[in-house]
C-alpha cells in the first residue's frame, strides 16, 4: 500500500465529501438499515447545497486521505456552534471519520483520528467528543483504543427510524 497523504479540504472539493460520504455511509450502515431509510437520510444528508454549507462554515474543517491520487476517507470536525449538540467552546466535535470499506484495517481511520487530535490541540480544546452507533462495534472499539469513554446516549434518526448512539469524549492533557 503506498502512504497516505492527510489534505484539508475546502469548498471546492464539494463533490469529491459528497461521493466518499454517500460511499462510506452506505457501505457501513446499508446492511443493518433498511433501504429506504438509507435512502431518505442520503437524500437529505449528501445534498449538493448541504455539503457546501458545511464545507463553508468556518467552525467546521474537513480533511481528506489520499491514497496517492485516490481519496479513500474523509475526516469532519466542528467547534463552537458548528457541533451537532455539545457546543462547548472547550470541546471539539468528531463528527465524522468516514473510510472507504476498501481501506478498512489499513490504519487510514488512526491517521485521520491523529488530524482531529492535532485540529483539538491547535485550537486549544480540553477535549474531544462524538457520537457513535451504539451497533458500531468496529468504531466503538477505535475509539476506546484511542482512549474516549461514554458519558451519555442520543438519538439519531436514519429515515424513520431512531437510534441510540453513545456518546464518547476524551479529555485531552
Amino acid at each position: 500500500m503506498s502512504s497516505i497523504m492527510i489534505h484539508k479540504a475546502g469548498i471546492n472539493d464539494f463533490e469529491l465529501i459528497q461521493g466518499i460520504g454517500i460511499q462510506t455511509f452506505s457501505e457501513t450502515f446499508a446492511e443493518d438499515n433498511s433501504e429506504e431509510a438509507m435512502k431518505k437520510y442520503l437524500e437529505e444528508n449528501f445534498t449538493t447545497e448541504k455539503v457546501k454549507s458545511e464545507l463553508a462554515n468556518p467552525d467546521s474543517l474537513f480533511y481528506v486521505a489520499w491514497e496517492e491520487d485516490n481519496p479513500v476517507g474523509y475526516l469532519k470536525v466542528n467547534s463552537g456552534y458548528a457541533q451537532t449538540e455539545l457546543q462547548d467552546d472547550a470541546s471539539l466535535e468528531i463528527e465524522r471519520i468516514y473510510v472507504k470499506k476498501s481501506h478498512h484495517g489499513k490504519k487510514v481511520g488512526q491517521l485521520l483520528y491523529n488530524q482531529a487530535l492535532e485540529a483539538a490541540q491547535s485550537l486549544n480544546k480540553s477535549y474531544l467528543w462524538l457520537g457513535v452507533w451504539e451497533q458500531n462495534e468496529r468504531a466503538l472499539n477505535f475509539y476506546r483504543k484511542n482512549g474516549f469513554v461514554e458519558f451519555d446516549k442520543h438519538i439519531f434518526r436514519l429515515g424513520d427510524d431512531e437510534q441510540t448512539d453513545l456518546m464518547m469524549k476524551k479529555v485531552l492533557n
